[in-house]
């Protein structure tokens, strides 16, 4: 099975090409954000271990339901990178174990490709396991105008927080396979995705071969090795 990882800076569109798949394509996409909402809701342990740490330092953490103010929650750590970290790591490796349950879950279905969702993609290294990497971009001009639009009420300042938070749009080209440039209209976007879809589904033959177990591992190995040794390289 093909494994794609889909990332893109905030407000980039991101979530607009995997509903595109999804729907249009009929791929299974796993949600890196759906699946954070889900590990962090009350009786979670991480939803224990957040309220633990950001108790004390944002007196409206929690809502009266008991569930996250999940805005006073974001304002808070993209204005705090320290912050930001320790959450990451509180989330991360309960998003990355329920990602992989889903991954086998797809492949015993037979699926030829999969979609993985992923903000993050880069950051967390999901994307060693990945054939294909795809980073929905746009300039920064347009990421703000998005980002305000879809939240009136955050201020500019806490829209500009969250994009300097995240990874640079140059480093994120550099380490993708294949780049959406989203600056235009929902057609252009469109037409940019069905060309990119023809280019990397895989045949037939492709997937029954990887469908057995020693081609399967073979193949993983290599992406991974070859993904490790990317990352090394951009870093020199």
């Amino acid at each position: 099975m093909l494994i794609v990882g889909l990332t893109g800076g905030i407000a980039c569109g991101k979530s607009t090409v995997s509903r595109r798949l999804k729907q249009h394509y009929e791929y299974p996409v796993i949600d890196a954000d759906e699946i954070a909402r889900v590990i962090v809701e009350p009786g979670e342990i991480a939803y224990e271990s957040i309220v633990e740490y950001f108790g004390e330092k944002i007196p409206d953490l929690v809502n009266s339901d008991g569930s996250l103010n999940r805005p006073a929650l974001g304002r808070w750590v993209f204005a705090n990178k320290e912050d930001l970290k320790m959450l990451n790591s509180i989330t991360h490796p309960a998003i990355r174990q329920m990602i992989f349950k889903n991954i086998l879950y797809y492949y015993l279905k037979g699926y030829k490709l999969c979609v993985l969702d992923v903000p993050l993609l880069f950051e967390s290294h999901m994307d060693d396991i990945c054939a294909v990497t795809i980073s929905v971009v746009s300039s920064k001009e347009t990421q703000l105008e998005r980002l305000l639009a879809r939240n009136p009420e955050m201020s500019e300042q806490d829209a500009l927080n969250r994009i300097k938070a995240q990874m640079s749009m140059e480093d994120r080209i550099g380490r993708s396979d294949y780049v959406i440039q989203n600056n235009g209209t929902l057609s252009e976007l469109y037409g940019q995705l069905d060309n990119l879809v023809k280019a990397i589904e895989p045949t037939f033959l492709r997937t029954v071969i990887e469908y057995f177990p020693p081609f399967a591992f073979i193949s993983a190995a290599a992406v991974y090795l070859s993904r490790r040794w990317r990352a090394s390289n951009s870093k020199k």
